[in-house]
């Protein structure tokens, strides 16, 4: 059931990248999965790997994964930036 709650946070998070410009590697769609993938790899990395049933899943388990959600934004929005950057170099030669 935690996995549940970590994917709903990640895609919560994920809702706040329109205000930022958007260079994330893969656009709108990139930044999605990254924000999914990164809040769900991080509540499992903190939970042992191992994922808390349904009785074990309290408000802790939806503050778990902004974090991870927003470690996946950033990862997937430095990379595009930079491929961006270097696309605008190779256009300038």
């Amino acid at each position: 059931m935690s996995a549940v709650v970590w994917v709903m946070m990640g895609i919560a998070i994920w809702h706040f990248a329109v205000f930022v410009p958007d260079r994330f590697l893969g656009g709108i769609v990139g930044a999605f999965c990254a924000a999914v993938v990164g809040a769900f790899v991080f509540g499992l990395a903190v939970n042992g790997f191992d994922v808390p049933g349904r009785s074990e899943t309290h408000f802790e388990q939806a503050v778990l994964a902004v974090p991870g959600a927003l470690i996946g934004l950033t990862v997937c929005w430095l990379v595009g930036a930079r491929r961006e950057r270097a696309a605008e170099r190779a256009v300038a030669r």
